[in-house]
């Protein structure tokens, strides 16, 4: 599998996840949302925060601009609504990108200037992209606990039941 193909597939997992996610979280008060549950950002409302904050550094990064992020718990959207509008524009946003990485691009060093961090690394870009996906799965799980324990199931996550592998052989992709 190169660059492209894993990245599409992981674009398409990603959105279908937040999809299911958000969906589970709309079923809840505004107030069931923000509330502190002790998780690593707190609340499912801002632990989605925290997934869009990092996949907008992220794709700041690929496509070569300024991060915007000033810190990990950064709030970019305090309505729900709007938090779900920005996430499916990233999510077709990031869908866009995947499709045009080139295995050139994947076996390139890359420079990341980490906020969190707080210094410059240079890492293999496949490295990165893992990452990138793996980020997004982590906090989704940690937002998946936290809408069950409130009583909301997001149900399957498992990748080999992503909608896109129903698509004709050959056809993927």
């Amino acid at each position: 599998m190169d660059i492209r193909e894993y990245a599409v597939v992981m674009a398409a997992y990603n959105a279908w996840m937040n999809d299911k996610v958000y969906a589970a979280a709309a079923e809840l008060t505004d107030e069931e949302r923000k509330r502190d549950l002790g998780a690593a950002f707190g609340s499912i409302h801002r632990t989605l925060n925290h997934l869009l904050l990092g996949d907008q550094a992220w794709m700041q990064r690929f496509h070569g601009q300024p991060v915007t992020m000033k810190s990990p718990d950064q709030q970019l959207y305090d309505e729900f609504d709007e938090l779900r509008r920005a996430r499916i524009a990233m999510d077709a946003d990031i869908a866009a990108w995947a499709a045009t990485l080139t295995e050139e691009f994947g076996a390139a060093p890359f420079r990341v200037a980490s906020v969190t961090y707080k210094r410059e690394w240079v890492r293999p870009t496949w490295a990165l992209v893992a990452h990138f996906f793996n980020h997004q799965t982590h906090h989704r799980a940690q937002a998946g606990t936290l809408l069950h324990q409130l009583g909301k199931d997001i149900g399957v996550t498992d990748l080999p039941m992503l909608p896109y592998f129903e698509q004709e052989p050959g056809s993927a992709g």
